[in-house]
């Protein structure tokens, strides 16, 4: 609680808070030190800058999402139902999730229920759960016994899935 005389007074048992003034303060070699910890913060800074953190969004199973644009996500988990367009690295539907829409991805792991476009630069996962339909791209796939795929499907060459990254 702020005092009438300021954060700093003495204490009733004699404790005083007040810091030191200059002048009665003793002479160290510790004053170097706010310059070379005023030095120290940028670069930390800097490091955080080029350490950016995953950006992931997931969509809880009772969750439903429509019409939406999802930008600057690099890990999207489906555990509900999403009706969006999304440009991302990694994509992933849970077995209860249901995703359409229009999705470019570089990788893609499917135990839910995909509809819509897909494109996945380096590798398709269709789990055993997976039920996938609509338009299908994809440099690299694995289907397991059980899923189901269905629709234009069609392989990308490395060429397409590099430009369509860099579009």
């Amino acid at each position: 609680m702020l005092q009438k005389d300021g954060f700093f007074r003495k204490s009733s048992d004699g404790f005083m808070n007040k810091a030191p003034s200059p002048a009665s303060a003793p002479v160290t070699s510790a004053a170097p030190v706010p310059t070379s910890q005023a030095s120290a913060e940028p670069k930390k800074e800097e490091r955080k800058a080029d350490e950016r953190r995953e950006a992931k969004l997931v969509v809880g199973p009772d969750i439903k999402m429509k019409g939406v644009e999802i930008s600057d996500c690099d890990t999207l988990v489906v555990e509900g139902r999403v009706e969006a367009t999304l440009d991302s690295r990694v994509l992933e539907i849970a077995q209860n999730g249901v995703f359409q829409g229009t999705i470019a991805v570089d990788e893609a792991v499917i135990n839910g229920r995909f509809d819509g476009e897909l494109t996945v630069r380096k590798q398709l996962v269709i789990q055993s759960t997976g039920r996938v339909s609509g338009k299908i791209r994809y440099t690299k796939i694995k289907v397991e016994e059980g899923a189901e795929l269905s629709g234009d499907l069609s392989m990308l060459d490395k060429g397409q899935a590099a430009v369509r990254r860099a579009a």
